[in-house]
């Protein structure tokens, strides 16, 4: 009978063990000294307040495309206050000397408030997105993203209906599409946060909806990484 019980406790221990064992290693941090280390010498910055991808791009002198290749991030992704954000073949001392970008050198800000409906590379209708697209409010206003001058207005853009675009005058262009009214014609200088157009659904769109894209030396960027 002895023997019995002793038996018995012995394999009850051994199941606590187990148990232990297993739900130290559910709970505990699945982590390899080499899994997240990167693969190229660099810093990390922590982002703050107002900053965004372009930004820190700017302050270290290093390529956007690079930081977000070395990061891994996705169209859909937006940077966040306190996030990490690993920037490549920059070191530790470079930290503190790092010039910011010049006072001259004006952010992207958001052209209109509203729900993003679709994603920069996001595919509809075999056709590839080349910005983002924001449901707003009929008529809700749209602000230039940053100053410039307007070098395009149509009221009859194939696919799109009523669109602006401004140059500014530093290999950028921003693009507004589907409004209901244009606000601003060609050769007219604006400034950031100006009222440009009024939200609509001119175009291909159904819904209220802002058609916005970010151009450098007219080539289509993903908005997400140059706006706060």
């Amino acid at each position: 009978m002895q023997l019995y019980v002793s038996l018995i406790m012995r394999i009850l221990f051994g199941f606590i063990l187990v148990a232990f064992f297993l739900s130290g290693c559910a709970t505990g941090p699945h982590y390899r000294a080499d899994m997240d280390k990167p693969a190229v010498p660099g810093i990390y910055h922590e982002v703050k307040k107002g900053e965004t991808l372009w930004y820190v791009s700017r302050i270290y002198k290093v390529d956007l495309k690079r930081i977000i290749d070395a990061n891994r991030l996705p169209n859909a992704s937006k940077i966040e206050v306190g996030q990490l954000i690993f920037v490549p073949e920059i070191r530790e001392e470079a930290r503190k000397n790092a010039a910011l970008p010049p006072a001259k050198l004006e952010s992207f800000i958001w052209p209109v408030k509203g729900v993003v409906v679709s994603y920069f590379g996001s595919t509809k209708d075999m056709t590839k997105n080349s910005g983002i697209d924001i449901e707003a409010p009929k008529r809700k206003n749209v602000l230039a993203s940053r100053s410039g001058k307007v070098t395009f207005a149509s009221d009859f853009m194939k696919g799109y209906g009523k669109t602006i675009i401004i140059d500014h005058h530093d290999g950028f262009q921003t693009v507004y599409t589907h409004n209901a009214k244009n606000l601003v014609g060609v050769n007219e200088n604006v400034k950031r946060g100006s009222v440009i157009a009024r939200v609509g659904n001119t175009g291909r769109v159904r819904k209220p909806t802002l058609h916005f894209e970010i151009r450098k030396n007219h080539k289509p960027q993903n908005p997400f990484y140059y706006l706060p």
